[in-house]
């Protein structure tokens, strides 16, 4: 018997995807997912190719789901400044919820996701860790308009909503702009098929400082709680793997993940030292039976810059979280292990 029904948005990416395979397998639930793409070829999720700038192609999607009780929000569009990414990505956001809310009397909860940029970790150095009551950043930031989109619509709405804010999500997905899980297996992949060790790729001061990761399964678990909790509606949440690490101490034992010797960090620019393999990464796919993902889709070198050149603490306080119920937590170095062995049983890369 199915008791809520789930709309995916962004079901292609590396939050949706996996908030959307986690909620197929959970008892009562349907679930649909929504993304530009078409299938991503998940098991028990319905998915239908949409639009969400184009408001008649939404209603006449989403006119097909009237039973949709939770909605989560994963859509993003990359655009070149501030204030285009703002307009966009809020565009994308009133646009399903003026039909939803049309479409689907059931609606029960909104989760929307955010991350560090609510805090300027693309800006610079900020304050840590980090708390969901930090006062805002100046704007334009897209991230504040959508929850204020939220905030603004919600006491005339019959749903609630939760906020949730990861850092750097670790998952599977292709063709996803922020998915530091792809970039280091791919990279690491590379340079092993080139008899180098896996050097980081970036500068000693981002070698050396504090970081943190939010795994995919734990944030998904986390919108399935915030959709479901009392103690969640109408907040706002930092989730991560609730450990920090160096990349120094966690570098080397990454490249034992692949057999690799490890050596000292050289500074360099992964868009532009990576731009020529794609040749190099269709020959592994071939020899050794690979997916055949494009090369272009498989990893984003320009987002493992901004990551292994950020040279600054990036710690997110999650006690809130835990203090309104939800406890999961997960050592990062175990988190990566898993997702690259899971990457080797898929195919993505080499075993």
């Amino acid at each position: 018997m199915t008791t809520r029904t789930v709309l995916v948005a962004g079901s292609q990416g590396v939050i949706g995807r996996n908030a959307a395979a986690h909620f197929a397998t959970q008892p009562g639930t349907k679930v649909h997912g929504l993304s530009r793409r078409g299938a991503a070829g998940l098991d028990g999720v319905q998915e239908h190719p949409v639009d969400l700038l184009d408001p008649a192609d939404v209603h006449a999607k989403l006119s097909r789901i009237p039973d949709v009780t939770h909605l989560v929000f994963a859509a993003y569009i990359e655009r070149p400044t501030a204030a285009e990414k703002s307009k966009v990505n809020s565009a994308l956001l009133e646009n399903l919820l003026d039909v939803l809310e049309r479409t689907a009397p059931g609606l029960k909860h909104v989760t929307l996701y955010q991350g560090g940029k609510a805090y300027g970790a693309d800006l610079g150095p900020f304050k840590t860790p980090a708390r969901e009551d930090d006062p805002r950043l100046m704007p334009p930031n897209f991230y504040y308009d959508q929850q204020d989109i939220l905030r603004r619509r919600q006491p005339d709405a019959s749903w609630q909503f939760t906020i949730l804010r990861p850092e750097a999500v670790c998952g599977f997905a292709v063709g996803n702009p922020m998915n530091l899980t792809m970039v280091i297996a791919v990279y690491a992949t590379l340079s092993k098929a080139l008899g180098l060790p896996l050097r980081f790729p970036g500068p000693l001061g981002a070698y050396r400082a504090l970081y943190q990761v939010t795994s995919a399964d734990v944030l998904a678990r986390a919108t399935d709680w915030a959709g479901t909790s009392d103690a969640a509606a109408g907040q706002v949440f930092n989730i991560t793997n609730g450990d920090y690490f160096r990349w120094e101490h966690l570098w080397p034992r990454i490249a034992r993940m692949f057999d690799m010797d490890v050596a000292p960090p050289v500074p360099l620019s992964l868009a532009e030292y990576m731009a020529d393999k794609g040749p190099l990464w269709d020959e592994i796919v071939g020899r050794n039976g690979l997916q055949p993902i494009p090369y272009d889709q498989v990893a984003s070198w320009p987002f493992g810059d901004f990551i292994f050149h950020s040279e600054f603490d990036n710690i997110s306080s999650t006690i809130k979280a835990r203090r309104a119920g939800f406890p999961d937590c997960i050592d990062t170095e175990e988190m990566f292990a898993d997702f690259f062995s899971r990457l080797r049983k898929a195919r993505v890369i080499p075993a």
